[in-house]
């Protein structure tokens, strides 16, 4: 996607992980972007070398607090949130306000603006899931006073008033359901296991594996994370027609020895969201000397979905 600085995107939590991935994208398609944090879980030097960018300005924020940006807004990107467990088990107010009085402070400006609204919500939406994979239509299993319970309650009470904004106002919003988002600017010590390892390996020690270490996770690199959520949040303007080559053939080529064609799923669909997934599976393989993978998706829900 490529548009002009005429364009222009709010970013909440941008200074975090995956959001200032996002940021970055934006830019570099050519939007102007407005970020802000407060610096709670995110960092300054994710976003230090945008400092002079003609096009970026940073708001130092707590968005759980009212806000506002000057001048006009077409996207709403809500990604504001403690996400690692270490963090919402320190500030479990604070993440329960991020899905609540923040989502609430960003629909208003989407409406205000009359601007497209995005939210990142997790997996964690499902709870303690009875069924893998999940999709859109698993409503989940669910302790709302549990030990991880902050975290889940802000996000399923952020797609509830993502839904009734729409509902209620017409707001033109969508939902993205992140699941385990890996790649550069992650904390050594946020709790979560690729970053866990990788610090570990780099320092010579052992790798600590919880449990028995039959558990599974669906890994997703940030680019491709944030390749996702662009499709998903500019869905009107990609055309399905543009992505005529079903990811089987793209990965038969890619990786040959890897893959018999006949064998391999077929996906279309739209042109950001198709070569994301062609990256991720390439990437699985590479990662892990599979001589197979499963092309699942990332789970993107439009209110009317999200209700099941």
């Amino acid at each position: 996607m490529k548009l002009d600085s005429s364009v222009s995107a709010v970013v909440t939590g941008g200074a975090g992980f995956v959001p200032s991935h996002l940021v970055d994208r934006l830019l570099a398609d050519g939007l102007r972007v407005v970020a802000l944090d407060n610096f709670v879980t995110g960092h300054a030097r994710n976003i230090a070398h945008l400092e002079n960018h003609p096009n970026f300005e940073f708001i130092e924020h707590d968005v759980s607090e009212p806000f506002d940006v000057a001048g006009p807004v077409d996207f709403v990107f809500h990604m504001a949130s403690p996400a690692s467990p270490i963090d919402y088990v320190q500030i479990p107010v604070e993440t329960l306000k991020a899905g609540s009085y923040a989502s609430h402070n960003a629909l208003d400006l989407a409406l205000k603006k009359k601007a497209t609204y995005l939210v990142a919500s997790t997996s964690e939406v499902y709870g303690d899931p009875r069924q893998n994979p999940q999709d859109e239509r698993y409503w989940g299993n669910v302790n709302p006073v549990g030990p991880r319970s902050v975290y889940d309650e802000a996000k399923r009470f952020g797609e509830a008033l993502t839904t009734a904004h729409a509902e209620a106002h017409g707001t033109d919003t969508c939902i993205v359901r992140l699941f385990n988002t890996y790649g550069p600017r992650m904390r050594g010590h946020d709790g979560r296991a690729v970053p866990t390892f990788v610090r570990q390996a780099l320092a010579g020690e052992p790798l600590t594996v919880t449990g028995d270490g039959r558990q599974t996770r669906s890994l997703c690199y940030v680019d491709d994370t944030v390749a996702g959520i662009l499709a998903a949040g500019n869905r009107a303007m990609i055309k399905p027609s543009e992505f005529t080559e079903n990811v089987s053939g793209l990965m038969a080529r890619l990786v040959p020895d890897y893959f018999d064609e006949s064998e391999m799923a077929v996906f279309t669909g739209d042109a950001e969201v198709g070569i994301a997934f062609s990256k991720l599976a390439f990437d699985h393989l590479i990662f892990t000397g599979a001589t197979s993978v499963v092309i699942a998706h990332i789970a993107i829900a439009m209110p009317a979905l999200a209700r099941g």
